[in-house]
């Protein structure tokens, strides 16, 4: 049952993110606890991060073939997120469960007004990393990359939703060569993080398998769905951040309850 209830809730995660883009990884961890029923909050994170990896690998392919990827930027950045994402999730193993899920439940708050308030597609198409402006542009690069990155292995995310602002800001990139670029960045840091939990047994492979075979499922179901609703795009992004800005009060409620915070 529990294999199931994990292809079903990773077709659900794969079948978001072809739709609305980013975003959708942030409900893997929620979905393995209190659907597939994963116990340990820091198998679910372990786990997920998994997850959030081997998901990535169609759409990086996908985007890498259109030439979206703005490659240079994206190895400075995802080389200084790796750094942030082992930091990270090294400082996660020693966190108490209950806390982590507490303030992952913040996480997707932020993450759902985020949504809310995406911005248009707006941007330089010809930027690139070079000798001439690398003095400007790796600083930024590699501060961003590092602190995005600490915050996708703390919480076991792909954090796109981060990346993708995170590079744009960084670099002024337009939004689709920052989905690009930031799926480099989002199989990197899930690696990391990974391997982190990895080692320190944190993670349920078989369960992480068939999420991600659900995954791949959901994706090419949206595939399919968004070339038919896309003059609906907007309207489903918006519905999707009200589903995470719920979850998140779940997860609150959840957390401070298992905390002793509310008796």
């Amino acid at each position: 049952m529990s294999f199931a209830l994990a292809i079903g809730s990773g077709a659900l995660v794969g079948l978001i993110l072809a739709l609305v883009g980013g975003g959708g990884s942030i409900l893997a961890v929620p979905l393995l606890i209190y659907v597939v029923g994963v116990s340990s909050p820091h198998v679910a994170i372990g786990t997920g991060a998994v997850a959030v990896a081997g998901s990535t690998l169609a759409g990086l392919i996908a985007h890498g073939r259109r030439g979206t990827i703005k490659w240079r930027c994206a190895l400075v950045f995802s080389a200084a997120g790796i750094v942030g994402a082992l930091a990270g999730s090294s400082l996660a193993k020693i966190t108490d469960g209950q806390l982590l899920l507490a303030l992952f439940g913040l996480l997707m708050l932020v993450v759902g007004v985020n949504m809310l308030l995406r911005r248009g597609d707006a941007g330089d198409e010809g930027v690139v990393l070079t000798w001439l402006n690398a003095r400007e542009l790796a600083p930024r690069l590699i501060v961003i990359g590092f602190g995005v990155g600490a915050l996708s292995g703390f919480f076991g995310i792909g954090g796109g939703f981060l990346i993708v602002p995170g590079l744009m800001l960084a670099t002024a990139m337009p939004l689709l060569n920052a989905v690009g670029t930031s799926l480099v960045a989002v199989f990197s840091f899930g690696a990391a993080t990974a391997s982190n939990f990895a080692i320190s047994g944190l993670v349920d492979w078989p369960i992480a398998a068939f999420f991600v075979g659900g995954g791949a499922l959901g994706g090419i179901l949206g595939a399919w769905l968004s070339r038919r609703l896309a003059g609906s795009r907007d309207a489903l992004r918006l519905v999707f951040a009200g589903v995470v800005i719920a979850a998140s009060f779940y997860v609150l409620w959840r957390s401070i309850l298992a905390l002793g915070i509310i008796a």
